[in-house]
């Protein structure tokens, strides 16, 4: 009964193509003519005594039947749906099975009924009662009819006429019935019934199978019992035919072929079914774009549909897993070895089967260890050509995933919950993590590099498209994003706030009808970190301006928050003030930029009051003004934010001018000295407060002055270029008003300069004497005095240049207080390099970004006429050029390490880069044009590092913009202008124009090289090359240009021999970084180690090294840094292979029938396979150079030792590799393997236990070295040897290394038949040590044993001359 069900199920699904037997019914259905009113009467006899006990008499009214009379009264009956069940019986009840004439008549009633049940005349109720009865009798047939009634089936299945599929349930009833005979006639012999059993299910398995029947029979072998292999078979032949069915019916056989898994083959059947989706979705994705390149829609399955079939897949597939866990284990087997199985179906059905408890930690594990490897390797691939060459493409796991987000939108409710989860893994497991201390770093790269950062970055795009897509579960993303903001307070939330701050601009109303959730969020606002606060109030601004219940409540949180216990409450409320101020622009207000993040009105319709508008902002940020006052008598930290906010709330409201204005100047009255003819103008006492024995600063004057300069020369230089109109007798007033506090602030700050001036050290309580110290209480207020002076420096000569108009006598005032600037900084920086207390840094310049980049362009660009006598003022002076160009650098490196800069337009990323630029053009051009060997030689050492300046200045520049603008590099380089007898590069071409600085670079190093040793300039040297390893990125490694970088770079190498190892580290890694993506760097290593053995010399001082040098970089001097960049690069090299290998042997696992028996048997070696011992050979050979050096003991020793037992480890894991292809197949060793083995086994291990030897004893002293590079040596050895004792796990570890690789070699020999060890010498012993000379000694002494003497002799010569036999 059962078995009914479920076939009833089957059918269910398939009303389509159960239709389409209708056309096929002139074979089931023959014409019947009608029956006659007695036998009629004679068929109800037979119906009425198939009740009763008589058989004879029923035999006797049966045999009165012909056969054509009984086929006609069955179907009759059938047709009508009356009394067939009892004349049927009534059939079976007078048919005897032992008699010859009852068999036939059984016989001749199954082989009508099946037909007929085909037919689909009949009712379904009819048919399965006929089947039922025909089911309970199938036992009682003989061997011959149960024969022929197979046969029946199998012709009909193989010509196509078992579309509905009623009858086959009969058919494993048949079989087994079959099976159970002892033995039937089969062609010309005889087969038992289980042996006629098998070659029918052969037969029927290797003919063509109408689709339609598809379904049924894998229904039908369901109830058969099958050995393994018929099994394997069946779901083969089923697996091919799915391709064939309608889209439609793929569901109901899905179902069934999972039913049919709990038989066995269960990967088999789930393997097929994903192959046969991810088909699919390929054939999809090629159609799509065939139809957006020819603007027509290509489309053999819609999309919509294929979504909906394999939703429905997933579901079964699911629900068969929650039944049968050892489905679910070998589903999850299947991805654990390599993720290059994976497609956005099985993605999706995975995250389907996470929501089984049992399965949900495997899964994400599964696919977080799947996206980390996928970014590794395609990070791996994407930096080696070598290789790029040898595997093309690339499983990308995070487009698998992100086009499973996209499928979800058709109707995958049981996919979304698990892309959700899985959003949230990726971001908590790979998001940033707190730095030293607790510490965050400031800012976050624009660019996520590391396979980490990517996968983090995956995650918040799940999470972020997840939420556009699905509204079900766009509140549980919020809720669960905002909660992660409160509670992770200790380590960088920026992650999240990315993905908020995207969820707010793409669905603000969803986030206005949660506000509720923003508002708790509120709540916690003075206890969160400031980074946070900033983050979330500015990604959640948009919607402050549309909804008026979001922002009063946020009003009243930050008001509570003024007046918070904690520091960084009180400086969440001041920042989320500021950004009030800056967003709610008041009318009127001067339109110099717009907001950061803006949302259309379009997208919105909320509580927006008539009242809530421009007009009625100004009440609103005068009252917030009015709570910021409250911040000017709070700690330094608070002040200095309203100071650094209050420049921007005036450049986006200007109509606040006034407030903000009488605000600062009344605070600045403060610590003014009114009275002129006092000295000095400002007073510092109230600055500083005292709290125990400890000094704090309290008021940041600097800054104040600072901001109230800045403020005011922005409104001047407004009010100058706004067009003048006539306005009512309210706006003059404001006018007067303002011109009023103008013109005080400028006569106070012109008194500050003239006093500033004149003021002398003493004036400010200060001393060249004095203590300045960190470590007690006088010096900490020394400092803060001197800091806060150096600060009003600046900023009054910032004042003075923007306004003395190019005077002269103006430019002689600002050169004045540079030199009492100047004078207290060398000071700061004489006592801060003295004392034990560690010396503070360098205060951060208070000029601004802007005034810099203006600056640098009038020192050294300008050639106005007017101008000159001016200007020749500030270029006069060494020690203001030098100034000019170090503030600079520091605020390029201030904007690489945070992303901004203090002071007006720190913050803003456009106006920051259009002073990049400014600044990049001045400094190329002032390197380019005067270089340090013109410059006045009096005075060279000082002025020559005004061009490292500019050059260091530069490097800072290509740095950051490679790192925050990476978009940006070509039109940074656009904008530098350098007027040399050199054409301009084609704007067309970013790589040309990058190529272009390059050559200038190239030629400035040349330059320098070519120049000898007394003119050589490491620092500067090192500065190009670091230059040029920058430029050199923005090349496409397939470009010319890449050719000709890399060329020249090989050329410098092999012609510059100057002794700075800094120098050549610096140079050797462009040439590593530039040749991996050109081709594989193994030759260039092995190139390298011969240089550094005959530089070094040999670790046998008899030996005489071959002289020869290949690349003149590798001299006396760098040989041992050249020695550690070598190894790196074999470390590198080293990964690739293992990871090549890896990949290998996961194939051969997988496909244990795969390439290597068709490539060993036509006798090609697979690619990857002679790649991999192509380069480890040319690696054995480069270590073979250098275990024969005599290298520096310490780190280069050790890091030699490490390699080596890499080396060993991946020789071991290629062994096993081998190992693993001759237990599957049977075929030789390749010829290239057995010589590496060869080359590991004569040259190299024995080469490594003399290194062993020697790296223990402490003779570092090299054959090729004079006696003072010995003695040189000798002073280094004391303490690196006793680093190298307490470091010598590394040579267990080597050691270790070689017995197991030949431990599976004689493994690999006995597997294979060939003998491998015969390449291996005998291992030296170390647990003990013959001294060879000092038994010498000994032996001598004795005269009766002179024999012995002379044979060890003869030993001790043989040896050394086979160890060393390639010298």
């Amino acid at each position: 009964m059962c078995a009914l069900l479920l076939s009833h199920l089957t059918f269910s699904y398939s009303n389509n193509s159960l239709a389409k037997v209708d056309n096929q019914r002139e074979f089931l259905c023959v014409y019947q003519p009608p029956v006659s009113a007695c036998m009629k009467a004679a068929m109800d006899k037979i119906v009425l005594l198939s009740d009763g006990d008589s058989t004879v008499e029923l035999q006797k009214c049966l045999s009165s039947f012909t056969n054509d009379q009984l086929i006609t009264g069955i179907t009759n009956y059938a047709l009508k749906g009356k009394k067939v069940g009892a004349m049927i019986k009534g059939i079976f009840k007078g048919s005897t099975p032992s008699s010859t004439e009852g068999s036939n008549r059984r016989l001749l009633v199954y082989q009508h009924c099946i037909p007929l049940c085909e037919s689909g005349d009949l009712q379904t109720e009819v048919a399965a009662d006929i089947i039922g009865l025909l089911m309970l009798e199938t036992h009682t047939l003989p061997g011959p009819s149960l024969a022929k009634l197979a046969s029946l089936f199998v012709e009909a299945i193989k010509v196509g006429k078992m579309g509905s599929g009623k009858s086959l349930e009969l058919f494993p009833t048949v079989l087994t019935a079959l099976s159970a005979c002892e033995a039937l006639s089969y062609g010309k012999g005889e087969l038992s019934g289980e042996e006629y059993k098998k070659q029918l299910i052969n037969s029927l398995c290797s003919s063509r199978w109408d689709p339609r029947c598809v379904i049924h029979l894998t229904t039908m072998f369901r109830d058969v019992p099958l050995s393994l292999e018929e099994l394997q078979f069946l779901v083969e032949k089923v697996l091919r035919m799915i391709t064939k069915l309608d889209l439609q019916e793929i569901p109901p056989l899905v179902y069934q072929l999972l039913l049919l898994s709990a038989k066995g083959c269960k990967k088999q059947v789930l393997d097929g079914i994903i192959s046969y989706f991810k088909e699919q979705d390929v054939r999809q994705e090629e159609e799509q774009k065939q139809g957006e390149s020819l603007d027509l829609e290509v489309q053999s399955i819609p999309q919509d549909q294929l979504r909906h079939v394999e939703g429905t897949a997933i579901l079964h597939i699911v629900f068969a897993i929650r039944l049968d866990h050892d489905l679910g284990r070998e589903f999850l087997k299947s991805f654990k070895t390599s993720y290059g199985d994976l497609c956005p179906f099985s993605v999706a059905l995975l995250l389907s089967v996470a929501r089984i408890q049992r399965y949900e930690e495997q899964v994400f594990d599964l696919l977080k260890g799947a996206i980390v490897r996928s970014f590794k390797d395609e990070q791996l691939q994407l930096a080696s050509k070598f290789l790029q060459d040898l595997l093309h493409g690339h499983c990308s796991v995070a487009q698998m995933i992100l086009d499973t987000v996209k499928n979800s939108m058709f109707g995958w409710d049981h996919v979304t919950q698990g892309l959700v989860q899985l959003g949230f893994f990726l971001m908590d497991a790979f998001g940033p993590k707190p730095g030293p201390f607790g510490k965050t770093t400031e800012g976050s790269a624009t660019i996520a590099r590391t396979p980490t950062q990517q996968a983090c970055k995956l995650g918040g795009q799940v999470l972020l498209q997840g939420f556009k897509m699905h509204e079900p579960i766009r509140g549980e993303i919020l809720e669960q994003v905002l909660n992660r903001l409160v509670t992770k307070t200790a380590s960088p939330v920026n992650h999240y706030l990315d993905l908020f701050a995207d969820i707010v601009v793409s669905a603000p109303m969803i986030l206005l009808e949660s506000s509720s959730k923003v508002m708790e969020t509120f709540d916690h606002l003075s206890y969160l970190p400031l980074a946070t606060v900033q983050g979330l109030l500015k990604a959640v601004q948009p919607l402050l301006k549309v909804s008026m219940s979001l922002k009063d409540s946020l009003i009243l949180v930050l008001r509570k928050a003024m007046f918070s216990s904690q520091l960084d409450g009180r400086k969440s409320a001041v920042t989320g003030f500021l950004l009030l101020l800056k967003n709610f622009k008041v009318l009127g207000s001067l339109a110099s930029s717009q907001c950061s993040q803006a949302v259309s009105t379009s997208q919105i319709q909320v509580d927006v009051h008539s009242r809530y508008n421009s007009a009625a902002n100004e009440a609103f940020c005068l009252e917030i003004l009015s709570s910021l006052r409250r911040c000017l008598s709070q700690q330094a930290d608070v002040r200095l934010m309203l100071y650094e906010g209050f420049y921007d709330v005036l450049r986006r409201n200007s109509q606040l001018a006034s407030s903000i204005m009488q605000t600062l100047f009344s605070q600045l009255k403060r610590y003014y000295e009114p009275e002129q003819d006092l000295l000095p103008p400002v007073k510092l006492e109230p600055c500083i407060t005292a709290l125990g024995d400890q000094v704090y600063l309290q008021e940041p004057l600097a800054h104040l002055v600072s901001c109230t300069v800045h403020c005011l020369l922005w409104l001047q230089n407004m009010r100058r270029t706004a067009n003048p109109k006539d306005g009512d007798s309210d706006d003059d007033e404001e006018e007067e008003e303002e011109e009023g506090y103008q013109s005080e602030l400028q006569t106070i700050l012109e008194s500050m300069t003239r006093r500033m001036i004149k003021s002398e050290l003493e004036d400010f309580e200060l001393d060249k004497s004095a203590e300045f110290s960190m470590g007690s209480s006088v010096g900490v207020k020394n400092s803060i005095y001197a800091v806060l002076v150096m600060g009003v420096y600046e900023i009054l000569m910032e004042y003075n240049f923007i306004k003395a108009n190019y005077s002269k006598s103006h430019f002689e005032e600002l050169m004045e207080l540079f030199n009492r600037y100047h004078k207290l900084s060398e000071i700061l920086k004489e006592k801060s390099g003295k004392g034990r207390v560690p010396s503070h840094k360098t205060p951060r310049s208070l000029l601004s970004l802007g005034f810099i980049s203006t600056l640098l362009t009038v020192l050294f660009r300008d050639s106005t006429q007017s101008r000159e006598e001016a200007l020749s003022v500030l270029r006069s002076s060494g020690e203001f050029l030098r100034y000019a160009v170090t503030v600079a650098v520091q605020k390029i490196q201030q904007l690489e390490e945070t992303g901004n800069t203090d002071g007006p337009d720190g913050q803003n990323t456009d106006r920051t880069f259009r002073f990049l630029c400014d600044m990049t053009s001045v400094l190329m051009w002032r390197y380019t044009n005067i270089p340090s060997v013109v410059e006045d030689a009096g005075r060279k050492e000082k002025r020559s590092s005004l061009s490292l300046l500019c050059l260091e200045g530069l490097l800072k520049i290509f740095t950051t913009c490679q790192q925050r603008y990476p978009d940006k590099m070509a039109q940074l380089l656009s904008t530098m202008d350098i007027s040399e007898e050199d054409a301009e590069p084609d704007n067309g071409s970013a790589t040309e124009m990058n190529f272009f600085y390059i050559r200038q670079f190239q030629r400035a190093l040349f330059t320098q090289l070519s120049g000898g040793d007394e003119e050589f300039n490491g620092k500067e040297a090192q500065l190009l090359v670091s230059i040029l390893s920058v430029l050199s990125r923005q090349l496409k490694p397939s470009s010319q240009q890449f050719v000709q970088m890399i060329t020249w770079t090989v050329k410098i190498c092999k012609e510059t021999s100057f002794e700075d190892s800094a120098f050549s580290k610096g140079l050797l890694s462009l040439l590593f970084n530039l040749h991996v993506l050109y081709k594989s760097p193994v030759s260039l290593l092995l190139e390298l180690c011969q240089d550094i053995h005959s530089q070094l010399g040999d670790i046998d001082q008899d030996v005489e090294v071959e002289k020869q040098s290949h690349f003149a970089i590798v001299n006396m001097k760098t040989a041992t840094t050249a020695a550690l960049l070598v190894l790196s690069q074999v470390d590198r090299v080293l990964d690739e292979v293992d990871w090549l290998i890896a990949r290998k042997k996961s194939q051969t696992a997988s496909d244990k029938s795969g390439s290597g028996e068709a490539t060993q048997t036509t006798g090609q070696q697979d690619p990857i396979e002679k790649a991999v011992t192509l380069q480890l050979g040319t690696l054995l050979t480069a270590l073979n150079e250098l275990v024969q050096t005599a290298l520096l003991p310490g780190t280069c020793t050790i890091t030699l030792l490490r390699e080596l037992s890499r080396t060993y480890t991946i020789l071991t894991t290629l062994v096993k590799y081998y190992i693993q292809v001759c237990s599957s197949q049977h075929g030789a060793l390749p010829a290239r393997f057995e010589k590496l083995v060869k080359l590991s086994g004569s040259h190299l291990t024995p080469q490594c236990y003399s290194f062993i030897t020697y790296a223990q004893s402490g003779e570092f002293s090299g054959g090729g070295a004079d006696d003072k590079k010995k003695k040189k040596r000798n002073e280094v050895n004391t303490a690196a040897s006793a680093k190298l004792l307490r470091e010598t796990k590394a040579i267990p570890n080597v050691v270790f290394g070689i017995e197991q690789y030949e431990k599976y070699l004689i493994t690999l020999s006995k597997k294979s038949k060939v003998n491998l060890m015969q390449y291996m010498k005998l291992s030296t012993s170390r647990d003990f040590r013959i001294n060879a000379a000092s038994l010498d000694a000994a032996m001598q002494e004795q005269d009766d044993s002179q024999e012995t003497t002379e044979s060890q002799d003869a030993e001790e010569t043989h040896e050394p001359k086979q160890k060393k036999r390639k010298q």
